[in-house]
């Protein structure tokens, strides 16, 4: 990644906003901010930005089947955060603002 996160025409680097690069699941089965993305100085716009999509709400989804798994979050709840994910799955599918 370049030091200077706009290029001439004041846009961002490529890699802004995509979730597989700047967010991407590591060896252990868990996300990871690569190295390069903590020096930029866009890193917390560009985290946003990628998980403001339907990919954010898939990442959204790991979290809560992991409570799950380990025990932090019961049937009801584990029920209830699903189904909040897959309304705005749909909303957003709607809207025509999806990944």
């Amino acid at each position: 990644m370049p030091t200077e996160p706009f290029d001439e025409k004041g846009q961002p680097p490529e890699c802004y906003g995509n979730l597989t690069t700047v967010f991407p699941v590591g060896s252990d089965g868990l996300r990871h901010t690569p190295p390069h993305c903590l020096a930029c100085r866009l890193k917390t716009a560009c985290l946003r930005q990628a998980m403001s999509g339907g990919a954010g709400l898939e990442v959204r989804e790991e979290v809560v089947d992991r409570a799950y798994q380990a025990g932090a979050l019961g049937f009801w709840g584990r029920w209830s955060r699903k189904k909040d994910l897959d309304r705005r799955r749909r909303m957003t599918a709607g809207s025509g603002n999806g990944d």
